[in-house]
């Protein structure tokens, strides 16, 4: 592999991190910056791209880097091999993951960015329905707080695969896993007015298999969604930084402030380990803390 190569692949990467998580520009430089560093000294010592290296390259670095740096950077160090290497593995790169043993220090866990839910309810307004596009965008961000989706199995998703009737979505989720998810009435209604009154004049005759689609008859793409989110933000006078992920935050959060189990939580959101989603109970927690000290008379 090329050294022109290896910077697209690490370009393919970042962009990726960009749209799937809608990660500030401060943390996608951070990410950059440490892989172009792992990527300097893995060509300087061993002549080795990156998509090359294995375990023992990644603890040789970490057992250089670490005397020189702080346990939170090595963290974030560790964080983006973790990220770039099953990248790789997910686009069929590699074989095997060569972080998968690698321990990262342990940190306080931060908590993930959310939305309350009257901010949610203005994000949601925000679209004009009385447009075809708006109304389509109105139904794609119900759907999304509604069901908790990643924004890759939103713009993916098939009209075959929702059921208006049932109120569910078969959801084709990480490592091809398929879940059904529920909608709720809401959503529903959305997405039935969608198809109804907005599909066929996006469309216009043509042929889509695509649940949401754009002027040009084709998908949804992650970037254009991605876009839509940040100005409906606006619109609705949200300053918090804003991607299609906040949402899903908002989505877990909300359902364990209102007494959903966390195996519940967990389902829906498709995550293989329900480590991952406790990170929800500190956010959960902190909601019920602050409702304690309001409301109680000796809070």
């Amino acid at each position: 592999m090329t050294v022109s190569t290896s910077q697209d692949l690490l370009d393919g990467f970042i962009d990726h991190l960009w749209l799937e998580d809608g990660l500030s520009k401060n943390t996608l430089v951070s990410y950059r910056l440490d892989l172009a560093q792992f990527a300097g000294w893995l060509d300087e010592t061993s002549g080795k791209p990156l998509v090359s290296a294995n375990q023992a390259d990644i603890q040789q670095y970490l057992a250089v880097r670490f005397p020189q740096s702080k346990p939170r950077s090595i963290s974030r160090l560790i964080a983006s091999l973790r990220r770039f290497y099953r990248y790789c593995l997910r686009e069929a790169l590699l074989a095997a993951d060569p972080t998968e043993q690698i321990d990262s220090p342990k940190l306080p866990r931060a908590l993930p960015k959310s939305l309350n839910e009257e901010e949610v309810e203005a994000l949601l307004k925000a679209p004009d329905i009385q447009d075809p596009l708006g109304l389509r965008d109105r139904a794609m961000l119900e759907v999304l707080y509604a069901s908790g989706l990643r924004v890759s199995e939103l713009v993916g998703l098939k009209v075959t695969e929702v059921s208006l009737s049932e109120g569910v979505i078969r959801v084709t989720g990480k490592g091809s896993k398929t879940r059904l998810v529920p909608m709720g009435e809401l959503a529903v209604e959305w997405i039935s007015r969608y198809l109804k009154e907005s599909r066929p004049q996006i469309l216009q005759k043509r042929l889509s298999d695509s649940l949401f689609v754009t002027q040009r008859g084709s998908a949804m793409t992650r970037q254009a969604f991605w876009y839509l989110i940040k100005r409906y933000a606006l619109l609705a006078g949200i300053s918090k930084p804003m991607s299609p992920h906040v949402l899903r935050h908002a989505f877990a959060t909300h359902l364990l402030n209102h007494g959903a189990d966390l195996r519940v939580v967990q389902m829906l959101l498709g995550h293989s380990d329900i480590s991952t989603t406790q990170i929800y109970t500190h956010v959960a927690r902190e909601r019920l803390k602050q409702l304690h000290s309001l409301h109680h008379p000796r809070g």
